[in-house]
């Protein structure tokens, strides 16, 4: 079975595997510019760009945080990625992922306009008012990311009678992802919400408000998981823990080497200051938290509208943006290391080139 290019909005992408957006810092200019040099479609995150200004800072154990959003989500630290990557890719579709439930999302998908992103990817919330922020950028083509036909069903009657438009490509995304979920802890375990359950009540979805492709997400791992997926309708897959464990991958050696270490039991649901649960590795950080004596809580970045300036982060026991922000810096006692279910897999580190090979050839 061979795979056919995927179109997004404008932008035809030669290989249908789309790279996850994983921050902070793990996918960013090489990752991203990588998988679109070679066919897929690079994605970079907008989580933490503040930390890009100073790269030196990934070599340092103490640094200052971002001050507040606007440096969190900083707008030259993300051209800085965008205009690395596109070194990288050149003129190939390149796209952003910007999370729904960050503070200044619409000025965030702003900056990714204005960088020259060609697609931006948003999940962690239904993004009902996504084009308002998009206007006068025609070209750039817009993906939810959705856990249910409805959901999906709800953004097109949205975006079909305030902007006359639908979304250019949808991503399904089950429960196995790395990450933060679309479901509760329980609904995470039920049958009827995987993956292989969900994605054709999506695509039946889809296909009422037009030619709509379908990108199937969460658990992904080989080529037989992609044909998979296609046989269920999908016309794409999106892969984030995978490419993790290629050489151009942005993330910090002892982040690969965490996920190359784990076990299958050590990849486990857990709570976040964001308000659904999130996948990640058990490591010293998750032992701390039990004992409530992870890290103080400062609310420095103001990453989150849900985690409401740090109130959210104090009830679970730590600020997501500074755990993961220790993770991009190799920080083994206070990182929080997000992997989908299948990270426990991962026990070498090949080149991006190699990876996708491997996913359309067969391992």
């Amino acid at each position: 079975m061979s795979f056919k290019s995927l179109q997004i909005g404008k932008h035809t992408i030669e290989i249908p595997i789309v790279q996850g957006g994983m921050g902070v810092g793990i996918s960013w200019d090489q990752l991203a510019g990588t998988v679109s040099k070679e066919g897929g479609l690079g994605v970079v995150s907008s989580v933490g760009t503040g930390y890009f200004e100073d790269k030196k800072y990934s070599k340092k154990n103490v640094a200052e945080r971002p001050l507040d959003a606007i440096n969190f989500y900083s707008p030259t630290g993300f051209k800085a990625i965008h205009d690395s990557a596109r070194k990288i890719c050149g003129d190939k579709p390149l796209a952003a992922n910007v999370l729904y439930a960050i503070n200044d999302y619409g000025r965030v998908v702003r900056d990714a306009c204005e960088a020259g992103f060609n697609i931006i990817i948003t999940g962690a919330g239904l993004p009902t008012n996504m084009p308002e922020f998009t206007e006068g950028y025609p070209d750039v083509a817009l993906v939810p990311i959705v856990s249910s036909a409805k959901a999906l069903k709800i953004i097109c009657k949205r975006w079909k009678k305030r902007y006359d438009r639908v979304p250019d490509a949808v991503i399904v995304e089950g429960p196995k992802s790395g990450g933060h979920q679309g479901f509760t802890y329980e609904q995470c375990k039920m049958p009827e919400n995987q993956l292989e359950m969900i994605v054709a009540p999506v695509v039946e979805e889809a296909a009422k408000w037009g030619d709509i492709p379908v990108i199937a997400a969460g658990g992904v791992w080989d080529k037989n998981d992609i044909q998979e997926m296609m046989g269920l309708g999908a016309r794409g897959v999106q892969m984030g823990t995978r490419f993790i464990g290629t050489h151009e991958c942005d993330a910090h050696d002892n982040f690969k080497q965490v996920l190359m270490d784990a076990k299958e039991e050590d990849i486990q649901l857990m709570s976040s200051p964001v308000g659904y649960p999130a996948q990640g590795v058990v490591t010293n950080l998750t032992g701390l938290i039990a004992k409530r004596e992870g890290p103080d809580v400062k609310c420095i970045s103001n990453c989150v509208a849900p985690c409401n300036r740090g109130v959210e982060a104090k009830a679970v026991g730590f600020c997501i943006a500074d755990r993961l922000s220790d993770a991009y810096n190799g920080i083994l006692e206070t990182g929080l290391f997000f992997s989908g279910t299948n990270g426990y897999r991962l026990k070498e580190l090949i080149s991006v080139k190699e990876l996708i090979t491997k996913l359309t050839q067969g391992e």
